[in-house]
């Protein structure tokens, strides 16, 4: 697991040359606002068609092929360095400006979930993949195709601006955020840095977006830990089958299954300060039998962990599995539990964070950028190259205009839909970014 800590002693280097680089370097141009306004405003039709037709066509982790073709055929028309193929189906951009200067990498997911939609759109998904060798619907429930699109947007923007531009700018479409599909050692993020997507040219600064439920075109973040860690754990439990109207003479694992729920649910409820390290252990899936007169012999669970410490972390998993197995030995059943990080810390550069504000202002507006909110529970494999690199992730709100963002529908919804007038906010965020960046 990558140790949090790591990243202090790289974010100490990036803050005193946060410090030092406040000018425009000799040579370089300060583009102004309404040269990007009037560009994104331009390249926001396509945007919207981009993300329907990939809305329309999702495709799971690691099979996102025709994904990549299209945006690999777009940035190549762009006139970029295109490679494909980083980490499977990742697809990496480069713009090396009409000057030399600094490195800046922006990232969007590619990968849909095994999700059936029902939002109704005219556009819905209708597709299907291949999901724990189960044939599975799949839907762009969590706004990939979004984060896509804009992406694709703003890297037409810059493109259009490559002689203005003093430095290089990395464009990373990632695939399987969503986490490593079964049978595969690591995830998008974790595969396309082991792959070199850092090292050539190695970017100074990442920055990358998700779109949630929130007001409509705001954005929000915050310094230091901002979305926990996330690890996949998994339970099997073992007993003996028997006949139903004769549990006596077996070993229930339904009845252990039942209370290792109950057990994982008080653990970390009334053990944990939510207030000071919030922790969330959630048990998702349950697989045991298939007749209803017969106890089974094995049960399988699965679940997610979130911390936003690692010693926090490291006690929750020590007293579980030995709880776990506790309640199993008492029914003379046995568990095995293994536990495999999908997502370390998203934390957010305390000075690039405060740098940023402003920038995502000229995006947003005056006041609709907060870089102060509370942690959240979701995870995000962004965090992997934050370990590597300083980087910012923020949130961009998407609901309906009118509608409560409380009660809209949330990420991996069969219900969740983007609001299309957002992604005008999204393209700006990410040209606004780069561009400042660069300009320091």
């Amino acid at each position: 697991m990558i140790e949090y800590l790591k990243r202090v002693t790289v974010l100490m280097g990036f803050t005193a040359s946060l410090a030092l680089a406040g000018t425009v370097p000799a040579g370089a141009q300060s583009i102004e606002s309404a040269q990007v306004e009037a560009a994104v405003e331009a390249v926001m039709p396509d945007v919207i068609l981009w993300r329907r037709d990939f809305h329309q066509n999702p495709e799971l982790g690691f099979a996102e092929h025709r994904t990549a073709e299209v945006i690999a055929e777009h940035l190549r028309g762009l006139g970029l360095e295109v490679r494909v193929g980083v980490g499977k189906t990742g697809v990496v951009a480069i713009l090396r400006g009409g000057r030399p200067g600094r490195t800046v990498a922006l990232r969007a997911d590619m990968d849909a979930l095994p999700v059936e939609e029902a939002t109704g759109l005219p556009f819905a998904s209708t597709a299907t993949g291949t999901y724990q060798g189960r044939t599975v619907p799949v839907a762009h429930a969590c706004g990939h195709d979004a984060h896509i699109a804009m992406l694709m947007g703003a890297a037409e923007v810059l493109a259009g601006m490559r002689d203005q531009i003093s430095g290089t700018i990395v464009f990373i479409f990632q695939p399987a955020e969503e986490g490593a599909p079964p049978g595969e050692p690591m995830g998008g993020a974790a595969l396309m840095i082991a792959e070199g997507v850092l090292d050539d040219p190695r970017p100074e600064a990442i920055f990358g977006l998700h779109v949630v439920p929130g007001l409509p075109g705001t954005i929000f973040y915050r310094p230091e830990g901002f979305m926990a860690a996330s690890d996949r754990v998994d339970i099997v439990l073992t007993g003996r089958q028997t006949h139903g109207a004769w549990p006596w003479k077996g070993i229930d694992v339904i009845a252990v299954a039942a209370q290792v729920v109950q057990t994982v649910n008080t653990l970390t409820a009334r053990t944990v300060d939510p207030t000071a390290t919030p922790t969330v252990f959630t048990i998702a899936t349950i697989e045991a039998g298939v007749r209803y007169n017969i106890i089974p012999d094995e049960a399988r669970l699965s679940g997610t962990l979130r911390t936003f410490d690692i010693a926090q972390r490291d006690d929750v998993v020590a007293r579980a599995e030995a709880a776990i197995g506790h309640v199993a030995e008492a029914y003379g059943a046995t568990a095995e539990f293994s536990i495999k990080q999908n997502a370390a810390l998203v934390y957010n550069d305390p000075a690039l964070s405060a740098w940023l504000a402003p920038v995502l202002e000229e995006a947003a507006g005056a006041g609709q950028v907060n870089p102060a909110v509370p942690p959240t529970t979701v995870a995000e494999d962004f965090s992997y190259y934050q370990a590597e690199i300083p980087g910012v992730f923020w949130h961009l709100g998407a609901s309906a205009e009118g509608v409560d963002p409380a009660t809209s529908a949330p990420n991996h919804s069969p219900l969740f839909d983007v609001n299309e007038d957002v992604l005008i906010v999204g393209v700006k965020a990410h040209v606004y970014t780069a561009l400042r960046f660069l300009e320091q």
